[in-house]
C-alpha cells in the first residue's frame, strides 16, 4: 500500500498543509507501524508532520493505530496502575524516573514503565534500572504474568510494537524527532483502561497540544513539564501538575514561583551514580526531593478522581 495521498495533504508546508481526520490519521499510522510502506515514504511523512505539526485529532488517530497493535502488558484485576513513559533520558540532569517508579510502587501501585533510548548521548532510565541490582523491577520480554500491586515492570518499545520502535529510530538517521516521540508519551500499553498515564512535555506549545489530545481521547493522565522530557518532576523546582479525567482538566499542584533558596544534592550524570543515589533515597539515607515527593502525592490523588 502507499501513503502518498496522505503525504500530499500534509506535505504542503505549515500554511498550505491540510489536517487529516482522526480516521485518516489512524490509517496512515497503521500502515507505517505495519511497516508496509517504503523508507522514502516514512521519511517524507516524518518531515511533513514535523513542519506541519499534529492536530489533536491526528494525534488521537495515531494513538488509535498504536493501541490496536500493541502487545499489552497485563494488569492484575482491581489494581491501581500508573503508566510511566521514559524516552528522553538525561542530558544535563540525572534521570530520576526510576526513583518515581519505585516510590509509587511502595504506595501499592502497579507501575508499567516503557521506553527505548532515542539518543546515544543520553543516560536512559533502563540503564539506571539495570544498575540498581538490588531493586525489584521486571523486564517485560513478552506479555507474561499480570503486574500486581507494588511491582515495577519495564517494557521495551520493541516488545510492545516493533514498528513503533522502528519509527522512533528514524531520528537516528535524520536527526529530528517525529510524531512517534509525542505518541509514546500519550500511550497506554497496559490492559487497564483506568490506568493513570504520567505524561510530560518540554516546550509550552506541546503543553497545549498534549492537553488537547488527552481531553479529546478521555485519557486518565497527569500532565506536567517534565525533567528534560521525562515524566518526573524537576528535583529543583515543582512544576504545575494537571489531572485529566473523562476529558476534564483539574490543576492539582501549582508551579513553584520565586527564586530557589536551596538546591538539592544530586548525583553525577552517569547511570551508576544515579542508581546509587536512588538506592540511598529509597533506603532513607537521603531525602526524597520535595517536588518528586509532591508528585507522588499528586498521582495518588489523581488515581482517586
Amino acid at each position: 500500500m502507499s501513503i502518498s495521498a496522505y503525504i500530499k495533504e500534509i506535505g504542503r508546508g505549515r500554511d498550505g498543509a491540510r489536517a487529516l481526520t482522526r480516521e485518516q490519521a489512524a490509517d496512515l499510522m497503521g500502515q507505517v507501524l505495519d511497516q508496509n510502506v517504503s523508507d522514502l515514504e516514512i521519511g517524507a511523512f516524518c518531515l511533513a508532520m514535523r513542519i506541519k505539526g499534529e492536530t489533536a485529532a491526528e494525534m488521537a488517530g495515531f494513538l488509535d493505530a498504536a493501541h490496536a497493535r500493541l502487545n499489552n502488558i497485563q494488569i492484575a484485576p482491581h489494581t491501581d496502575c500508573v503508566v510511566l513513559p521514559s524516552y528522553n533520558g538525561a542530558r544535563k540532569l540525572p534521570v530520576l524516573t526510576p526513583l518515581l517508579a519505585h516510590l509509587l510502587a511502595r504506595q501499592g501501585v502497579a507501575v508499567v514503565m516503557h521506553g527505548t533510548p532515542t539518543e546515544n548521548s543520553r543516560v536512559s532510565s533502563l540503564s539506571v534500572l539495570q544498575a540498581m541490582k538490588d531493586a525489584a523491577f521486571t523486564m517485560a520480554k513478552a506479555p507474561a504474568h499480570a503486574v500486581c500491586s507494588g511491582e515495577v515492570v519495564f517494557a521495551p518499545t520493541e516488545v510492545l510494537c516493533p514498528g513503533l520502535k522502528a519509527l522512533l529510530d528514524v531520528r537516528r538517521v535524520v536527526g529530528l524527532r517525529n510524531s512517534a516521540h509525542s505518541l509514546v508519551k500519550l500511550m497506554n500499553p497496559s490492559t487497564s483502561a483506568k490506568a493513570l498515564l504520567l505524561s510530560s512535555y518540554t516546550h509550552p506549545e506541546y503543553a497545549v497540544s498534549m492537553a488537547e489530545t488527552l481531553a479529546l481521547t478521555h485519557t486518565r493522565a497527569l500532565l506536567l513539564r517534565g525533567t528534560e522530557g521525562e515524566a518526573v518532576a524537576d528535583a529543583r523546582r515543582q512544576p504545575q501538575m494537571d489531572a485529566f479525567v473523562a476529558g476534564t482538566r483539574t490543576t492539582l499542584l501549582e508551579a513553584q514561583s520565586g527564586s530557589l533558596t536551596q538546591l538539592p544534592d544530586l548525583p553525577a550524570l552517569d547511570a551508576q551514580a544515579t542508581a546509587q543515589y536512588i538506592q540511598a533515597v529509597l533506603a532513607g539515607n537521603l531525602p526524597t526531593p520535595a517536588p518528586i515527593a509532591a508528585q507522588v502525592q499528586a498521582v495518588l490523588k489523581a488515581l482517586t478522581l
